[in-house]
């Protein structure tokens, strides 16, 4: 039996499937997500996941559960997944919609990232695993806030893996281009993930060479990978899951 596995994000899409991934592992699971429903439903269907209702916004919260967690046991791997989409161009993007943004897919990581990391570093291991996005790397149109707010996560995730690799932890992120989730899906005109898959010149994007739209689970095994033994030796990486869409410039 493995230890325990905090994932963020847990209620729907790619946080689901890195938690019922993890669970499948032997992992003990805690599931978090501001969306009741979805981790009590989860934690209903999946034998040795347990939920927990959480806003990634509020370190108080998250310390609260991080505290409860770890007197079931030590947290062992930390998956930041919660993220929210907000789209539009910037001279007509609200204040309101930034700042969320920043505070869920930015503030999130390190609310969730700092709580586990304290008790990480004085048993001297643990992984912590963000999941962030290919646009992090590469401009997108109508997506400055998202973009930014996932660029923003994942620098911060490389730099906490310079502080704790004294320490034996590992940091790392998995960077998924378009995959099949709700908040994908809120993305698509009446063609589909065909449009996505073909990429649009007029809006300087390419599309997915591999031809397909990535399923959660594609996303869940890189986590699973850089979580496990097998990713020892690899920390502060940046791992792209995106088909090749964008050519890993």
């Amino acid at each position: 039996m493995s230890g325990i596995a905090l994932v963020t994000g847990a209620g729907q899409g790619i946080g689901r499937a890195v938690a019922v991934g993890f669970a499948a592992e032997g992992y003990r699971v805690a599931a978090l997500d501001r969306d009741a429903k979805g981790v009590e439903r989860l934690a209903a269907e999946h034998d040795g996941i347990t939920g927990y209702v959480a806003d990634v916004t509020d370190p108080k919260r998250i310390e609260e559960v991080v505290e409860f967690v770890e007197r079931r046991g030590p947290i062992e791997v930390l998956a930041n997944v919660a993220g929210i989409l907000r789209t539009g161009e910037v001279t007509g993007f609200s204040d309101q919609d930034w700042l969320d943004t920043f505070a869920v897919n930015a503030g999130g990581v390190f609310n969730a990232s700092r709580a586990v990391a304290r008790r990480m570093t004085g048993r001297g291991r643990g992984a912590i695993i963000t999941v962030s996005s290919n646009a992090a790397g590469v401009p997108r149109a109508g997506m400055a806030a998202y973009a930014a707010s996932k660029a923003a996560a994942t620098m911060f995730t490389k730099s906490l893996g310079l502080e704790l690799a004294p320490y034996g932890v590992r940091c790392n992120v998995v960077a998924p281009g378009s995959t099949d989730t709700p908040m994908q899906r809120q993305l698509w005109t009446e063609d589909g993930p065909s449009a996505v898959i073909a990429g649009s010149p007029a809006a300087f994007r390419t599309g997915i060479p591999l031809g397909r739209i990535a399923e959660p689970e594609d996303i869940a095994d890189a986590v699973l990978f850089l979580a496990s033994s097998r990713a020892r030796h690899i920390t502060m990486h940046d791992l792209y899951v995106d088909g090749g869409a964008t050519l890993r410039a």
